[in-house]
């Protein structure tokens, strides 16, 4: 693959619109990317660094002042590059290491009620993961296209693990909502 799951995002949100280190933290965290990547805000500079040494980012203009914020704009191979990359990400099916499987491998290691407890206590944190995702989709207006789908997809993740928790600890799915 030629760009990480980090780096992608970073370009992704340079293409969408130019903007500076700062600009990029807070579309990250308005529309909780932090969800689903791993990307602090000091690694905001190193990747914004890292995309512009590999010729994918560019700054068109030299600021004004040593102080002032550099606005990057995506070259055409930073372009190529995403486009490539997104593909293969969207395309093609990948194992994920998911935690919760290796715990389930495990179950002999605790007792029928920590296990019960357990999925209680994850249900209540997928429902308020939804809400949280909810409530993040509808703070961004207008919401892009490629956020729209970000949304739907974890929405509809989270809502499938609620309906099997549910069924685990027996809890009609109308009473999630």
């Amino acid at each position: 693959m030629e760009l990480t799951a980090s780096e992608l995002t970073v370009l992704g949100l340079i293409i969408e619109r130019p903007q500076h280190g700062y600009d990029l933290e807070r579309v990250i965290e308005q529309r909780g990317i932090r969800q689903w990547t791993d990307i602090g805000f000091s690694s905001i500079y190193y990747l914004l660094a890292k995309l512009e040494r590999r010729g994918l980012l560019h700054v068109p203009e030299a600021p004004a002042a040593a102080k002032s914020r550099r606005v990057f704009h995506a070259t055409a191979e930073g372009r190529a590059a995403a486009a490539r990359t997104a593909l293969a990400l969207v395309t093609d099916l990948r194992p994920v290491a998911h935690p919760f499987l290796v715990g389930a491998a495990n179950l002999p290691l605790l007792t029928e009620h920590e296990y019960a407890e357990a999925l209680r206590t994850r249900l209540a944190q997928v429902e308020e993961r939804i809400a949280a995702v909810r409530q993040a989709e509808q703070a961004t207006v207008p919401l892009p296209s490629p956020a729209g789908e970000v949304f739907s997809y974890s929405l509809s993740l989270l809502q499938a693990e609620r309906s099997w928790l549910a069924s685990r600890v027996r809890v009609p799915d109308d009473e999630q909502d």
